[in-house]
């Protein structure tokens, strides 16, 4: 074999592996910014096109570390059959090919580097979908069972329906009246409103705002008649009734309630009032 053909056949074989492993290099080099926004896919779609990458830039570098074990066979052979000027060649060859070795350690350093980039952007992504989780369940409506009646608040919106509450608790009435009339101005088709009035006017007539009180529960009985807490207001009205010494609207009150709501605990107290008050 000439040194002529030796020599071509060694850089056509250093050419092609010199390609392979540039295009490896490329390859992971131009899709390292994609994998930045990996956060943003779906979670499948994301782990589907980093085991994509990675066994891509995989594949390249096994196939650029088979070329190159058979170029350094053929260079070792050569180098024992062809003359000087042939094996002086070989030897700037091989040097060549030392530095095509060197580089291929870099890719194998940037698979790395890609491999651990992946596990940290997989990281982010859980990190970021339970966190949008937390955010969400703060801001969905909760279901909520109160008085009889279901329905569904916001976090905020029951937070400020629980701190009125303690008040009344607390026996702290004239802050309950002005925490549930801020609370029902804020939030007027809330499912709390029946029960918020119920309290506002207990803690109203508490607060011996009994004219106030009456019309809280007025306005419970008129926005949700078959309300549980229907029967407690209307006895209420007649407390206040009484506390203003209007007798007769009491009475009246009194008679009306048994009527409407005769099986009620509220109206076996109106009829021992009634009875009394004869």
């Amino acid at each position: 074999m000439c040194a002529k053909t030796v020599l071509f056949g060694a850089r056509s074989l250093f050419d092609l592996v010199s390609s392979r492993a540039c295009r490896a290099g490329l390859l992971t080099l131009a899709l390292l910014p994609a994998l930045a926004q990996a956060q943003f896919f779906g979670d499948d779609e994301a782990r589907k096109a980093i085991i994509d990458l990675r066994d891509r830039v995989e594949a390249n570098r096994k196939q650029s570390e088979a070329q190159l074990a058979r170029i350094t066979q053929d260079f070792s052979r050569l180098s024992d059959e062809s003359a000087a000027p042939t094996r002086r060649s070989l030897l700037e060859l091989s040097n060549q090919i030392e530095g095509l070795r060197q580089e291929m350690a870099r890719q194998r350093g940037l698979s790395e580097q890609l491999a651990r980039d992946v596990s940290e952007l997989q990281r982010q992504q859980k990190d970021a979908l339970v966190s949008m989780d937390e955010r969400l369940r703060q801001i969905e409506p909760a279901k909520i069972s109160l008085d009889g009646q279901e329905f569904r608040v916001r976090a905020e919106e029951r937070a400020e329906f629980e701190q009125a509450m303690d008040l009344v608790r607390k026996g702290t009435f004239d802050g309950a009246v002005t925490a549930f009339n801020a609370f029902l101005k804020k939030h007027p088709n809330s499912g709390y409103l029946p029960s918020a009035l119920f309290w506002l006017g207990n803690s109203q007539y508490a607060a011996s705002a009994y004219k106030e009180a009456i019309d809280a529960y007025r306005r419970l009985s008129q926005v949700a008649p078959d309300h549980a807490r229907v029967p407690e207001a209307r006895l209420a009205i007649a407390n206040c009734q009484s506390e203003l010494k209007d007798t007769k609207s009491a009475r009246k009150t009194l008679e009306d309630l048994i009527k409407s709501h005769p099986q009620s605990e509220a109206a076996a107290t109106a009829r021992d009032r009634l009875s009394r008050m004869r």
